[in-house]
């Protein structure tokens, strides 16, 4: 299946910029050793993908996840086959003790570059959740860069989110609040980012839902309303590792608005997703009358579809990689945009927030409300509004 005319575009966004740094991004990866946290999830493996295949001196790759890092392993031996450097993975939790013994082991890498993120909007539902969300998008960032500090590493980079720019809903906010803790670190040691849009058919996400609901024979859902930007899966290992290879201190990378990157739909991929496997779009008007329809329709070529608006808490209307506050570099790269940023941060804030939630959690004890009023403080003009509608209360 063609991803790319899935999501609307003819052309690779980064392919001439790629080409432009290729015999300089190849020289500097197969004369490096790397690290990859988060290696498993789908941005993950495709920046472990875009380094391995240029022969790194060492390349080890992280994750929570054992099985998908199985499939990382088997992806990438399918693919690519094998190098001289030193290539392992490791099923570690980056917050766990086993992971800090793994760094204390060795930990000497030229580059990190941490990929571990809780993502999705839905994960802010529930205070629980919300916690381990702030523990991994902030506090396991700061982690692992102070070790990077100390194990002498040239260059830190992580991913931010396009969310991050004027920030709607939590996970947004997270990620900007985690770009301040950065920003501190910054001062230490190399550092550089990247926000994007939303990478097509990643895991868990909404389009490879839509893989799923074929094979169980389920309908298709999505929002008709809300219109989103779309790099593949390569295109986003591109992206990260341009960024961490070339960008300087503090940078943050974004992929230029043009016209091979234009915005689309959920519900108008979906139509082209079906069409692609040869069935045709059948809208329903409620979940009850999808569900009834998967058990006859495909059969006549038809697949049922409820596209409806979006109500939900954490949807932002439109989408921006950078605020007009911010300073750009828009004529290095061919289809990359930089922010630059100064090292600015507010030293009381972040020891507050640090403070605060080490507080809820010595407890065991905080709330939702708790935790978005500490966010407000972070983030002056954070735009939250709660609706009490989450998408887990959909089909």
């Amino acid at each position: 299946m063609n991803i790319l005319s899935l999501i609307g575009r003819e052309k690779t966004l980064f392919s001439q910029d790629i080409r432009s740094y290729e015999t300089e991004l190849s020289a500097i990866v197969s004369s490096s050793t790397f690290l990859v946290i988060g290696g498993a999830g789908s941005i993950g493996q495709a920046v472990t993908k875009e380094i391995f295949k240029r022969n790194p001196l060492k390349l080890h790759a992280v994750d929570i996840s054992e099985n998908n890092m199985v499939e990382l392993v088997r992806d990438i031996r399918s693919s690519f086959g094998y190098i001289d450097g030193d290539f392992q993975t490791f099923a570690l939790d980056i917050g766990s003790v086993e992971y800090d013994a793994f760094i204390k082991a060795d930990g000497k890498y030229d580059y990190v570059l941490n990929l571990s993120a809780l993502k999705h909007v839905r994960s802010e539902k529930d205070p629980f959740t919300l916690m381990r969300m702030i523990e991994t998008n902030v506090f396991n960032t700061d982690k692992t860069l102070q070790q990077s500090i100390e194990n002498k590493t040239k260059k830190y980079f992580c991913v931010s989110t396009d969310k991050a720019a004027n920030p709607v809903n939590m996970m947004g906010a997270s990620k900007r609040i985690m770009e301040m803790f950065v920003m501190r670190k910054s001062k230490q040691i190399n550092v550089s980012m990247a926000r994007f849009a939303n990478v097509a058919f990643s895991d868990g996400s909404l389009l490879h839902g839509f893989n799923q609901r074929i094979q169980k024979r389920q309908p298709i859902v999505a929002p008709n309303d809300i219109k989103r930007y779309f790099v593949t899966p390569q295109e986003s290992g591109e992206l990260c590792l341009m960024s961490c290879i070339f960008g300087e201190n503090r940078d943050i990378f974004f992929p230029k608005l043009s016209e091979a990157l234009h915005l689309i739909t959920f519900a108008d991929i979906a139509v082209k997703y079906l069409e692609n496997l040869g069935f045709k779009p059948h809208l329903c008007g409620s979940e009850d009358e999808a569900r009834a329809l998967a058990t006859t329709l495909p059969d006549q070529g038809q697949w049922p579809c409820l596209f409806t608006a979006s109500d939900t808490t954490g949807e932002k209307d439109f989408e921006e990689f950078f605020t007009e506050k911010e300073t750009l570099d828009m004529g290095q790269f061919h289809n990359l945009g930089v922010i630059k940023n100064d090292p600015v941060y507010n030293e009381s804030k972040l020891n507050r927030f640090t403070e605060t939630i080490n507080r809820m959690k010595a407890a065991r004890a905080w709330t939702k409300d708790q935790i978005v009023e500490l966010f407000f403080e972070m983030i002056p003009g954070f735009a939250h509004k709660e609706t009490g509608k989450y998408l887990d209360g959909k089909m």
